[in-house]
């Protein structure tokens, strides 16, 4: 097991881009309905809150170990559905499709990583005892 604080900083590096578009967009609220708008979703605003609550929320439930699991699975989750709305490279034209792809898989990546924190996570509450 690595040093807590090299543990602290590895889930600090999986959350970066979940609390650095989280904070972009409450601070540029309309720039992120914009956003939530170009992906064709409905209603806007509430989807861009939605958003900016799942960014932050799970990510801090991640960093401060409150229900780390749980916040793991929103991210994997959010993380998976954001993939296919926003880099369906199977669609784009062939100039694009590789840049896209990239992205696509990179973010399976973060899918995969979330789910080993969350995994990672229920089974030490269950070995401590902690689980009901």
């Amino acid at each position: 097991m690595p040093p807590s604080w090299l543990r602290w900083i590895a889930l600090l590096a999986l959350c970066a881009a979940y609390l650095q578009g989280g904070l972009v967009k409450a601070m540029d609220f309309p720039g992120a309905v914009a956003e939530v708008r170009h992906l064709g979703l409905d209603p806007a605003g509430p989807m861009a809150i939605a958003t900016i609550v799942v960014e932050l929320g799970a990510s801090l439930m991640v960093l401060t170990g409150v229900h780390r699991w749980l916040g793991a699975l929103a991210l994997a989750a959010f993380t998976l559905v954001a993939s296919f709305l926003a880099n369906r490279f199977w669609q784009a034209p062939p100039a694009e499709q590789a840049m896209m792809a990239n992205a696509f898989f990179e973010h399976i990546g973060l899918v995969g990583g979330f789910l080993l924190v969350a995994w990672e996570d229920r089974r030490g509450r269950a070995g401590a005892g902690r689980m009901p």
